[in-house]
């Protein structure tokens, strides 16, 4: 496997155990809707938290979060959509990112709460 893909892998997995670690029950990884696929769905109390992550070996040519497109966006927006209808969820809706920058050998770990909001 390329060595991107395993860094990303990585970073999912720092992903839920931070998540794991502030509370969040997590209930689905990699959710796929039609061209969408959900890095990772948890829920804290009321709320489901649609998590996007994002990692990167290095910040030099931008922040992990910066590379969240405009379409990504809108397809996270379908499938979530999508999921809180077949699961008939009464929930507040949220959507994370989880920056996270690998320089050397430790793991820089950023959650961007209702992240969203600022495209």
């Amino acid at each position: 496997m390329a060595e991107h893909n395993e860094l990303g892998k990585k970073g999912e997995q720092l992903a839920v155990e931070y998540l794991l670690e502030h509370k969040y029950k997590i209930v689905a990884r990699n959710y796929r809707y039609l061209k969408a696929e959900v890095d990772i769905i948890a829920r804290k109390e009321d709320t489901l938290a649609v998590v996007e992550v994002k990692t990167r070996s290095s910040d030099e040519f931008g922040n992990p979060q910066d590379f969240v497109s405009p379409k990504k966006i809108k397809l996270l927006l379908s499938a979530i959509d999508h999921y809180v209808v077949e699961n008939e969820l009464d929930v507040d809706v949220r959507f994370d990112i989880i920056a996270i920058i690998k320089q050397k050998s430790v793991f820089q770990i950023e959650h961007l709460k209702d992240a969203f909001l600022h495209f």
